[in-house]
């Protein structure tokens, strides 16, 4: 077991980089330059020189001694004749015969001339800042940090103290819906399992479908419509007492719960077909032994993959949920930090949830050889 433990943890953390290089490829690379674009055209070369350093997308990308620098701009348009907008501090300017040091407060050169300033230390990259916001050392005490990306753009407040608020609301609100969905889901399952190709079997199977195609959005708007404002018996929005998550929990249940039937039905009708419970069933094991407990028990590892591919989504929260419902978890920060072009918050997110994806699935693993002695561990 502790070999399985160190080797699926090896794996874990082979994919955890990888995901990080993703991610940083994604919001490093391909996004092009956040300072820019979110001063907009009119702001000037030093504030978004400012915001580069700020952001650190001025460093190299994963090595080097030369950083991005707006020391300097054209002016005007076009004519090779660039002027120091800011700063004293000595800068470099890229030129067909290479990198030199540029002196005083004119440059004359190619149009379009890219100007750097020079760092000593070359491993102060892009990539390695990405690297230090998981975990970075330290001096002083707490000679360990995790998770620490800096403050938000948009309310300057550290992100990790935006990701522990959210994500105490989002479990408030996603652990009920959760396990709701879960019981619920089992429930309905088993008693149409046990009334397989009769009319309950039917009737559970065909709420189920309508259910699962009714979109989320709907049964959103048709919740708030009818319990919360014609019939007044929810609050519609915000989070002032435990009354506003009633109506959410109560919509994110009958969204799911269809999905939830359907697999879980699937998995008991072919449990019961096995012999180990036929020949339970002949000796005249009762129903409540039979389905409560010789059927669960081997279905557990089913029931152990369903709940872990929806378990991430419970520290993250529902976008849709928060959303329309206003309530300030995971999900809701989300889209604020993509409505205001947050980068800082929004790399946050997407590092955090693929975290927890990994490491429920590694937890999900070793629950199985718990769960099932059939399960070998090698």
């Amino acid at each position: 077991m502790l070999e399985f433990i160190l080797r699926r943890s090896c794996y874990s953390l082979l994919i955890i980089l990888g995901v990080l290089i993703l991610t940083f490829l994604l919001f490093n690379v391909g996004a092009g330059d956040p300072a820019a674009a979110m001063l907009g055209k009119n702001a000037s070369a030093a504030e978004i020189d400012a915001l580069r350093r700020r952001l650190g997308c001025d460093l190299p990308l994963f090595y080097g001694h030369y950083c991005l620098s707006g020391a300097f701009q054209e002016t005007p348009a076009g004519s090779g004749v660039f002027r120091r907008q800011y700063g004293s501090e000595p800068v470099w300017a890229e030129t067909p015969d290479g990198l030199r040091e540029v002196r005083g407060n004119e440059f004359r050169g190619p149009s379009g001339t890219t100007f750097y300033r020079c760092q000593r230390n070359g491993f102060n990259s892009q990539f390695f800042r990405a690297l230090g916001e998981l975990v970075s050392f330290r001096k002083t005490f707490p000679y360990v940090t995790f998770f620490d990306f800096g403050d938000s753009l948009v309310t300057h407040e550290p992100v990790r103290e935006i990701l522990w608020r959210g994500m105490k609301v989002s479990l408030l609100l996603m652990l009920p819906v959760f396990f709701g969905e879960m019981l619920f889901g089992i429930a309905f399952a088993l008693l149409a399992a046990a009334f397989r190709n009769r009319w309950p079997d039917r009737l559970i199977l065909l709420l189920s479908v309508a259910g699962m195609s009714v979109s989320y959005v709907v049964v959103i708007i048709l919740g708030q419509w009818f319990l919360g404002y014609r019939f007044g018996l929810f609050p519609l929005w915000g989070f002032e007492s435990p009354a506003n998550l009633l109506l959410p929990v109560t919509v994110g249940i009958i969204s799911g719960i269809g999905a939830n039937v359907r697999f879980y039905r699937t998995v008991f009708v072919d449990e019961l077909g096995k012999e180990y419970l036929r020949t339970a069933a002949a000796k005249g094991v009762s129903p409540f032994k039979l389905y409560g407990v010789h059927l669960l028990r081997n279905a557990a590892l089913q029931i152990m993959t369903r709940a872990g591919s929806t378990l991430p989504f419970i520290f993250t929260g529902s976008l849709l949920l928060e959303s329309f419902f206003g309530i300030p978890g995971l999900g809701y920060a989300g889209i604020e930090a993509l409505y205001n072009s947050d980068i800082a918050l929004l790399k946050a997110l997407v590092v955090l949830s693929a975290l927890l994806f990994v490491v429920i699935n590694l937890l999900c693993d070793l629950a199985y050889a718990w769960a099932d002695p059939r399960v070998r561990v090698k």
